[in-house]
């Protein structure tokens, strides 16, 4: 099987049992789309560092979706070479296309990261990008789900290539990657992947809710319109992962930061820290704070990202994602949900300092107390509800301090 592999075009290659603890959270998404699954056949295809590195964007952007569909081109042959041999085997996209209709919950059928680590071909950094021992992070993944099982499997590395060198906390322009090892989901969405789901939804609305053309003019750049023409013609436009472009971890990549750490800062580093560019952020957000306290050099768009809840369920699990942990700085409160309607759902939401807890259920003793109408909620976040009438009409009713809820919206903006 590893033959087979590397023969397609794999440039390393590892194995994962359906069965495995560690793919345990996604056995169950994996066998609903793969109902014969008994193998995951993970692989990683290197990508070339310079493109990556270059403050010029499109050189790291054309490496990008090169690799990527060279990497669906592996699956496509590794799985021809199984079927050949009267062996079921399927594959999903390195990344797109998604399962679109699941959105905004995960759309991706397979989370190549974890299956990665599971069979050995690397550790997650600090900048939450799988670090391959000897390629570093410059890879890209790929699975193909097997109906056979293997006399033997892949063991996890027993070290992280991982280098702790806060590079990518240091060049990440939105500050979403912290130096204690948080990571701001949100501000990396924003800024990096503006032209994919959520940024593309924000600039249909803007064209929505334009007059006229000036009026569209006003909200959005020429450049940025062809920007966004360039990533509907050629594929979507990363914004940054300098995180990916700085990391000098793995074998064949460390040698320039050991051999001249000085070098590498002033012909890698510095030039991506130095670049005057756009930075795309969340009106009233932690990353709109850092962009202008690290980074003045750097203009600063405020705009929407696409994150709305479409269900009570989502808008729990999208907690985690927004929270932004400066702005709950000096907060100390516990939140009760309680959701009635289409949708029934407790929740307890605990902000204490900088952290966040969210629990299933009612738990403890609340400093406020939110119960509302599912829907009645959901239109309120998205705008679509004043939050005074819904107070008004009953559908939203609070207990306790009504302060609190402006001070959770903060922490969510």
């Amino acid at each position: 099987m590893r033959e087979m592999a590397l023969s397609a075009g794999a440039d390393d290659v590892g194995f994962v049992s359906i069965d495995d603890p560690a793919i345990a959270f996604e056995r169950a998404e994996i066998l609903a789309a793969f109902p014969y699954a008994r193998t995951l056949v993970s692989f990683v295809m290197r990508m070339n560092r310079e493109n990556i590195r270059s403050p010029a964007r499109s050189l790291a952007n054309v490496e990008f979706h090169r690799v990527g569909d060279e990497t669906d081109a592996v699956s496509h042959r590794l799985t021809r070479m199984l079927e050949d041999m009267g062996v079921r085997a399927a594959y999903p996209a390195m990344a797109f296309p998604m399962e679109a209709a699941r959105w905004p919950a995960k759309m991706w059928v397979v989370s190549h990261k974890p299956v990665a680590v599971a069979a050995g071909l690397g550790k997650m950094g600090v900048h939450r990008n799988v670090i391959h021992p000897k390629f570093g992070n410059f890879i890209l993944l790929g699975t193909v789900v097997v109906d056979v099982a293997l006399d033997s499997y892949s063991r996890p590395l027993d070290y992280n290539p991982c280098l702790s060198c806060k590079l990518c906390v240091a060049v990440c322009p939105t500050g979403a990657i912290a130096p204690d090892g948080g990571f701001d989901f949100a501000a990396c969405y924003t800024h990096n992947y503006r032209e994919f789901m959520g940024g593309f939804m924000d600039w249909v609305e803007t064209i929505a809710d334009a007059k006229s053309a000036a009026g569209y003019r006003e909200k959005v750049e020429d450049a940025e319109s062809v920007s966004m023409w360039q990533s509907l013609a050629y594929g979507p436009n990363y914004k940054a992962a300098y995180c990916l472009a700085v990391c000098p971890a793995g074998e064949d990549v460390i040698g320039a930061y050991r051999g001249d750490r000085s070098g590498f800062l002033q012909s890698i580093v510095d030039p991506l820290k130095k670049k005057k560019e756009t930075i795309y952020v969340t009106p009233l957000s932690d990353a709109e704070d850092y962009v202008k306290r690290r980074f003045p050099h750097k203009r600063v768009k405020r705009v929407a990202n696409g994150m709305r809840a479409a269900s009570i369920a989502s808008f729990a699990r999208g907690l985690s994602l927004r929270f932004q942990k400066k702005r709950a700085a000096g907060l100390s409160a516990v939140y009760h949900f309680a959701f009635s309607g289409a949708e029934r759902k407790d929740l307890t939401v605990r902000i204490d300092n900088g952290r966040l807890e969210v629990g299933e259920g009612l738990i403890g003793k609340a400093d406020l107390v939110i119960r509302a109408d599912a829907q009645s909620w959901l239109r309120f976040l998205r705008k679509e509800r004043s939050l005074l009438w819904a107070l008004v009409t009953l559908e939203i009713r609070l207990r306790g301090d009504p302060r609190l809820l402006a001070a959770f919206g903060k922490c969510f903006p």
